[in-house]
């Protein structure tokens, strides 16, 4: 047995033992694992009583990657749609991007154009407006946020939502209350598609970053619609929605989804982007986007 030197010996023994559970506390990996607790263990259940497979659920939520993320998810209940900035993007040189991205994708745009009918410069508006063009894509885990967000309905874990809020931004209880209620039902419908679209697609769900709320991709698409309106543009046989050609058609296939058509008259086109976000600020935005690029 090697021998410890003689100044060791003269250190208790209780302090090696309070070293050792000092330097565990600050581990990293053991830092990291202190976040997986069993919050996902009833929305597990859930899962698996509508008919996912209890083998794939349980391996999914076993993954360390996945954990209930409160200080990302309560952005969702103090965002503030009229405090953003929409006019950043018809300046000159976002506008000088648009059009050279038009350059780029042009064979992607001109198709898309001329398969759903959907103006090539409305398509660019939008991934200019939603993620500067594929530049900002978001940096939050989506399944995590959907996940945290589907397991509100337990009480405990909708109060440390509310906990992790700052006092400043905390809403009114009651409306709080009433959209943790909507959101959590919203948030559970959107997991639900977006473990389905993963396994379509043959994606690992927790490899997938995306914005605050969960939307994903150049197009920035929640699941519902990645799994039922994304559209694979470059014809490779997957749909993914972080490749630019994907994500143009996909665009442009949501857009005539929901009624629009070439020709349609400017209100009508208000009407149909709203569908996209909810929000007359942004779809005005949208429009002078447009007739910007198309100034040439």
């Amino acid at each position: 047995m090697e021998l410890l030197p003689l100044s060791f010996k003269r250190i208790p023994k209780a302090f090696f033992i309070l070293l050792f559970c000092f330097s565990l506390s600050f581990s990293p990996v053991l830092a990291q694992e202190s976040k997986k607790g069993n919050e996902f263990e009833k929305l597990s259940q859930r899962l698996i009583q509508d008919g996912f497979d209890p083998v794939k659920i349980n391996a999914l939520f076993a993954s360390e990657q996945i954990f209930f993320t409160p200080s990302g998810v309560s952005s969702f209940f103090i965002h503030s749609e009229s405090s953003l900035d929409y006019d950043q993007f018809l300046a000159s040189k976002p506008i000088a991007k648009a059009r050279g991205y038009m350059e780029t994708h042009k064979k992607s745009l001109d198709l898309a154009e001329k398969t759903y009918g959907v103006d090539k410069t409305v398509i660019t508006a939008i991934l200019l407006v939603e993620t500067r063009l594929g530049g900002y894509l978001g940096k939050r885990t989506v399944i995590n946020t959907l996940s945290t967000m589907a397991a509100l309905t337990d009480d405990d874990l909708k109060e440390r939502i509310w906990k992790s809020i700052p006092n400043k931004k905390k809403p009114q209880r009651e409306k709080f209350e009433k959209k943790v209620k909507k959101r959590s039902q919203w948030g559970y419908q959107e997991l639900k598609a977006l473990i389905k679209y993963t396994t379509r697609e043959g994606v690992v769900p927790e490899s997938i970053k995306g914005s605050y709320a969960g939307a994903m991709g150049i197009s920035q698409f929640m699941p519902s619609n990645a799994l039922t309106l994304a559209k694979d543009g470059d014809n490779d046989g997957r749909v993914d929605l972080f490749n630019h050609s994907d994500a143009i058609s996909s665009v442009a296939n949501y857009l005539k989804h929901h009624g629009w058509k070439p020709g349609i008259p400017r209100q009508r086109q208000h009407e149909v982007l709203f569908r996209y976000n909810h929000s007359n600020y942004y779809v005005d935005t949208l429009l002078k986007v447009s007739d910007k690029l198309k100034e040439g």
